[in-house]
C-alpha cells in the first residue's frame, strides 16, 4: 500500500488542536464571517458539495410538480371522454410535464451528481471556478421559477417540449405562455453552458497526481462525455429560442411560411440540439450504473477502456441521428437513407455498454442491495427502450409510429428507464457519502419494486395504444375508439392511470425513506458500507470542507480498492487480500494534512448576478423598464463580482493562538 510522504501535522479533528480562526470574507466594501452553519452558508455558499445538494433538492421539487402533471394527463385519459382537464389546460399540462423533467429534472439531478462527485472522485478540492458553479445553479434556480410563473401569469406553453413551428407563433399561441418557455429555457441554457465549461477545466486540469485520463472514474468520465455535448448543443438550442423570441415579442419571420421562412427550420435546429440531449440525459445514469456494477459484483469494470470509448462515440454519433425525428416531413429519400443508417450505428456503442454491465456482473459474488437493484433495472428497461427505438430507423415504420403513444412509450423507457432509474441507483449508493447516513433498505426495495412495477404498467401499455393509432396529444378518446379484446384501447388507458399511480407511491416511499433515515435516529453510516472502489470514499462522510487532509497520489484505477486490497496472486490470477480499512486510510490522510488548505470564500454576487437574468426576461414579455433595471443589477453584480479579491488578504484573517498554522484562503 502506497504511503504518500508528506511533512507531517497533527490530524485536523484531533482534540488537541485548536479550532481554526473563522476567516472573514471581503463582499465588495463589507466584510463579515465566514458562515459555516445556519441559512447564509448555504445562500451564499460556492462549495461544490453545498451546490451539489441545493441542485439535489430543488430538482426534486421539480420532480414531484412534475409528476402532479403527469398524474392529472393519466387522470384525464384513463376514461372516455374526460373532463379533468380542457383541451387548452390539457396541450399546457403535457408542455411542461415534458419541460419540467428534462430540463428541471433529468438534468439538474445529473448536474448534482456531477457537482458534487467530480472533484471527490478526481481528488480535487473543488471545481475550477466555485463561483461561476454558484451562479450556474442560482441561474437554474431561477429560470425554472420564472417558466413556472407563466401558470398564475396567463397560462403556460402549450406547443409541445418541442414547440414546433408554426404551433408557436402569437397566431396559434396568443398568450405568453410559449414567450414564458423561450426565455426560461434561455436562462437555464446558460446554467448548462457555464456548467459545462466549469467541469470540463475541471477534470482536464484537477486532477489528483497520477490520475492519468484513463484512470478517471468511469461516471466522472461520463460526466464530461456530457459537458463536451452540452458545450456545443446548447449555442444551437439558444440560436433557436433567440429566434422564436424574435418572432413573437419583435415581430421577425423565421418560421412564417407568408414571409417566405421554413418552418422546418426550428426543427432541424430543435434536433440538432434534441437528440444530443438524449445523451445528455442518459450518460450520467449510464456513469452511476458503471460505477455500481462493480463495486456490487465484487469485480472491476469489464473492458474499462471499451466503456468509455463507447460513451465517447455515443456523444459523436449522436450529433448524426437528429433527422429520424422528421421523417415525416418529407426530407427526401436520400436524407432518409443517410440518418437510418446512423440510428442503426449509434445502437453499436450502446449495446457495447450493455454486454460490458453483463459481463461485469458475469460469476460475480453479487449483492442485491437498493442500488444495485436499480442498475440491474437500468439495463432491462433502458434495452427495452433501446430495441423499440431500433424500429425507428426504419423510415417507413418511423412513419407509422410518428405522433402516436409508442413515441411516448419508447421515450419513457429510455429516459424513465435509462436516466431517472439511474439516477435513484446513485441517490441510493452515494447517499451515505453525502449524507452521513443509509437509507432503509427494506423501504428501499420496496421503492424500487413499486417503482419498477410502476413504470412498466404505465408506459408499457401506451406500446398498444400507439399501435392502435392513438395520437400523443388527444386530450379525450370516445367509446367508439375503444376497440375490442387485446387491443381495447380503453382498457390500456386505464392500466396506464393505475400504473402512473403506483409510479408515484414509489416516489412516495422514497421521500419516506428520507425522513425516516434522517429524522429517526439513524446511526451515522460506516465510513465504507459497500466496500467501495473509488477515490470519492477515501475521506469523511460526509467530506470535509476541503475534501481531503491531504491530495492523494493516484497508481491505479479503482485506487482505493488497491490501497485496500493487496494482489497476491499472480498476472493471470488475482488474490486480493486486505490490508487496511477505509478507517485506516483516513487516519493515515489526517496524520499527513497539508498545513495549508485553500478553500474558495462564499459570494453574493453570484446570486445577484442570476436574479437579473429573470428580471430582463420579464422585461421582454411586460414592460422595457424591467430589461434595464435587470441589465443595470447584473452590470453592478458583475462589477462586484470582478472587484472581489480573488485572494483573501492577512486582514481577513484573525491568526490562531497556539498549535497550528493550517490556513484558509480564498480564491475565485
Amino acid at each position: 500500500m502506497a504511503i504518500i510522504e508528506r511533512p507531517s501535522a497533527p490530524a485536523l479533528d484531533s482534540p488537541s488542536v485548536p479550532a481554526v480562526a473563522t476567516p472573514s470574507t471581503s463582499y465588495g466594501v463589507f466584510r463579515r464571517p465566514v458562515e459555516t452553519t445556519g441559512w447564509k452558508s448555504w445562500l451564499f455558499t460556492i462549495d461544490h458539495k453545498k451546490l451539489g445538494i441545493m441542485y439535489g433538492v430543488v430538482a426534486m421539487a421539480f420532480f414531484i410538480i412534475g409528476g402532479i402533471e403527469a398524474l392529472l394527463i393519466r387522470a384525464q385519459l384513463a376514461g372516455p371522454n374526460g373532463t379533468v382537464l380542457s383541451a387548452d389546460k390539457y396541450n399546457q399540462m403535457f408542455t411542461m410535464h415534458a419541460t419540467t423533467m428534462v430540463f428541471l429534472f433529468v438534468m439538474p439531478m445529473a448536474a448534482a451528481f456531477a457537482n458534487y462527485m467530480v472533484p471527490l472522485q478526481i481528488g480535487a478540492r473543488d471545481v475550477a471556478f466555485p463561483r461561476i458553479n454558484a451562479f450556474g445553479f442560482w441561474a437554474f434556480l431561477f429560470g425554472g421559477l420564472f417558466l413556472n410563473t407563466s401558470w398564475i401569469l396567463g397560462g403556460a406553453a402549450d406547443g409541445g417540449w418541442f414547440m414546433y413551428a408554426p404551433n408557436s407563433s402569437v397566431a396559434f399561441s396568443p398568450t405568453n405562455g410559449v414567450d414564458f418557455w423561450a426565455l426560461g429555457l434561455q436562462i437555464t441554457g446558460i446554467a448548462s453552458l457555464t456548467g459545462a465549461i466549469n467541469l470540463i477545466v475541471t477534470v482536464i486540469n484537477m486532477r489528483a497526481p497520477g490520475m492519468s485520463l484513463m484512470k478517471v472514474p468511469i461516471f466522472t468520465w461520463m460526466v464530461m462525455v456530457v459537458q463536451f455535448l452540452l458545450l456545443f448543443a446548447m449555442p444551437v438550442i439558444t440560436v433557436a429560442l433567440f429566434l422564436l423570441m424574435f418572432q413573437r415579442s419583435f415581430d421577425a419571420t423565421f418560421f412564417s411560411v407568408e414571409a417566405g421562412a421554413d418552418p422546418l427550420l426550428w426543427q432541424h435546429l430543435f434536433w440538432i440540439f434534441g437528440h444530443p440531449e438524449v445523451y445528455i440525459i442518459v450518460l450520467p445514469a449510464f456513469g452511476i450504473v458503471s460505477e455500481v456494477l462493480p463495486v456490487f459484483s465484487k469485480k472491476p469494470l469489464f473492458g474499462y477502456p471499451l466503456v468509455v470509448f463507447s460513451g465517447a462515440a455515443i456523444g459523436f454519433v449522436g450529433w448524426g441521428v437528429w433527422a429520424h425525428h422528421m421523417f415525416a416531413s418529407g426530407l427526401g429519400p436520400i436524407s432518409v437513407a443517410v440518418f437510418s443508417v446512423a440510428t442503426m450505428a449509434i445502437a453499436i456503442p450502446t449495446g457495447v455498454k450493455i454486454v460490458n454491465w453483463t459481463l461485469t456482473m458475469w460469476n460475480g459474488k453479487i449483492r442485491f442491495a437498493t442500488p444495485m437493484l436499480y442498475a440491474v433495472g437500468v439495463i432491462v428497461q433502458f434495452t427495452i427502450g433501446g430495441l423499440s427505438g431500433v424500429t425507428h430507423s426504419v423510415a417507413p415504420s418511423d412513419t407509422q409510429q410518428t405522433d402516436t403513444y409508442y413515441i411516448v412509450a419508447h421515450f419513457h423507457y429510455v429516459i424513465f428507464g435509462g436516466a431517472v432509474l439511474g439516477l435513484f441507483a446513485g441517490l441510493y449508493y452515494w447517499w451515505p457519502k453525502m449524507f452521513g447516513k443509509m437509507l432503509n433498505e427494506r423501504l428501499g426495495k420496496w421503492n424500487f419494486w413499486l417503482t419498477i412495477i410502476g413504470m412498466n404498467l404505465t408506459f408499457g401499455p401506451m406500446h398498444i395504444v400507439g399501435l392502435q393509432g392513438q395520437p400523443r396529444r388527444m386530450y379525450v378518446w370516445t367509446e367508439n375508439r375503444a376497440g375490442e379484446g387485446f387491443f381495447n384501447i380503453g382498457f390500456w388507458n386505464l392500466i396506464a392511470s393505475i400504473g402512473s399511480l403506483v409510479l408515484s407511491l414509489g416516489v412516495l416511499l422514497f421521500l419516506i425513506n428520507i425522513y425516516v433515515s434522517h429524522r429517526k435516529g439513524t446511526q451515522p453510516a460506516p465510513l465504507d458500507p459497500w466496500d467501495a472502489r473509488s477515490l470519492e470514499w477515501m475521506t469523511a462522510s460526509p467530506p470535509k470542507e476541503h475534501n481531503f487532509d491531504a491530495i492523494p497520489t493516484v497508481g491505479h484505477l479503482d485506487e482505493f480498492f488497491h490501497r485496500k486490497y493487496e494482489d497476491r496472486g499472480t498476472e493471470d490470477h488475482h488474490d486480493y487480500h486486505q490490508v487496511a480499512t477505509a478507517e485506516d486510510l483516513l487516519a493515515e490522510q489526517e496524520a499527513n494534512a497539508e498545513k495549508h488548505i485553500h478553500l474558495p470564500s462564499p459570494s453574493y454576487w453570484p446570486i445577484l448576478l442570476a436574479f437579473a437574468l429573470p428580471i430582463m426576461a420579464y422585461g421582454v414579455i411586460y414592460n422595457i423598464l424591467l430589461i434595464a433595471a435587470g441589465a443595470l443589477l447584473a452590470l453592478v453584480s458583475l462589477y462586484g463580482w470582478g472587484m472581489e479579491p480573488h485572494t483573501a488578504t492577512d486582514d481577513d484573517y484573525d491568526p490562531p493562538t497556539t498549535g497550528t498554522d493550517l490556513e484558509v484562503a480564498s480564491h475565485g
